[in-house]
């Protein structure tokens, strides 16, 4: 029995981006709405698993990732949400799977800055100006192939549209 489930464990790690870019591995979903935050700041997901992040707001937001230690901006991890109408209409989503393990921070340049903190290091900070929650709408994506961080996610990452939190 002991030896069945370690055989599953190691197959499950080395096949597991694989499974993920042939679609198999359902995406996780982060969301939105009109109190400018993620629903679910910190998740984590498989390498080569997709990220989906889902406007339930009317208003734009945007995705971009960076490198906390110098505050560089990624290329690649930067996305457009426009705003989504009201609850009946088609959501914005804005999709990214990371091929290796790793921590992927990002915030929306909308709402939140980027504000130095020690040396090059960087961390959101609250744009001035903006409504909505207290803190800078920012978030953390952990790649990983630990199961115990992957089954910590909350279960509205199962969720494409999490009902009664579109708002604007």
């Amino acid at each position: 029995m002991l030896r069945n489930r370690v055989i599953g464990i190691v197959l499950a790690v080395l096949f597991a981006p694989a499974l993920a870019q042939a679609g198999v591995l359902p995406p996780i979903y982060i969301h939105m709405n009109g109190g400018n935050y993620f629903l679910e700041p910190v998740v984590a997901l498989r390498p080569g698993q997709k990220v989906v992040f889902v406007n339930q707001d009317t208003d734009a937001h945007t995705i971009v990732g960076y490198k906390a230690a110098t505050g560089a901006l990624s290329r690649r991890f930067n996305g457009t949400l426009f705003g989504t109408k009201g609850p009946a209409d088609k959501v914005s989503t804005y999709a990214i799977s990371f091929a290796k393990p790793g921590v992927q921070p990002y915030f929306c340049s909308v709402h939140a800055v980027l504000a130095k903190t020690r040396g090059k290091a960087v961390q959101p900070a609250k744009r001035m100006g903006t409504h909505g929650f207290k803190g800078p709408m920012a978030g953390l994506i952990l790649v990983t192939t630990d199961r115990a961080l992957l089954a910590q996610n909350p279960p509205t990452t199962q969720e494409r549209i999490v009902k009664d939190f579109f708002g604007g």
